[in-house]
């Protein structure tokens, strides 16, 4: 079975959010429009089950940064977590929204927080799923029309990188980077609650010492 890039770039998500753990982590994805998939958690399980909700046509054509940015954003401003995140990942260029990519970095650089940029696909012609006349799925040549200048400018604002994906086998490498990268130490307090049981062995040894004197003076008692 073909599969579409999305197919292949969901599962490449989906690998990275079973990597990690203790992360509160959500899923917006955009076209002309952003839509918010899944919000900030930290039940994996739940969350895989919204990524295998995503399939190309969700969206009208399009590609939104600024506003996918501004959705992520929205979801990110009230999180009191020391490291903030968003890994926008696109393969296009921004051709829609009324939020400029760097109007939503710069914000997304007050909030502090990091944006590291993906820009994914080969250069070039590309094979892009369609549906023809009587509703079937075909694939069509599209030019791939990334604009690596603009992401690379919003990893700069925001403190983040800018990464290149040109097929699957970089793209791990790329998630599996990012993921080393954006570790932040937890500090565990533990407490350790003791039991004395000293008492119960000093009565017993008492006991004990208490019967050997009443039996050496009684029954075990010993004539010269």
């Amino acid at each position: 079975k073909r599969l579409s890039r999305v197919d292949v770039v969901l599962d490449v998500i989906k690998d990275f959010i079973k990597g990690r753990t203790n992360d509160r982590i959500g899923l917006v994805m955009f076209a002309a429009r952003a839509y918010t998939v899944c919000p900030l958690t930290r039940d994996y399980g739940w969350l895989l089950s919204n990524v295998d909700r995503v399939h190309v046509g969700m969206i009208e054509d399009g590609t939104a940064i600024g506003s996918g940015i501004a959705a992520s954003l929205n979801r990110l401003k009230h999180s009191k977590a020391k490291s903030k995140v968003i890994i926008l990942l696109t393969d296009g260029r921004n051709n829609a929204g009324s939020i400029s990519p760097r109007t939503a970095a710069e914000a997304a650089a007050a909030l502090h927080v990091k944006i590291y940029t993906i820009g994914a696909g080969a250069k070039g012609l590309v094979p892009y799923p369609v549906r023809d006349l009587f509703g079937n799925k075909a694939y069509q040549q599209v030019e791939l029309d990334l604009d690596e200048d603009s992401l690379k400018e919003i990893a700069a604002i925001t403190g983040g990188q800018f990464f290149r994906a040109t097929d699957t086998q970089t793209l791990r490498k790329v998630y599996s980077q990012i993921d080393r990268l954006e570790k932040t130490p937890l500090e565990d307090k533990g407490y350790q609650e003791y039991r004395e049981l000293f008492p119960v062995f000093l009565v017993i040894g008492l006991v004990l010492l208490l019967l050997e004197i009443v039996l050496s003076r009684t029954v075990l008692r010993t004539i010269p």
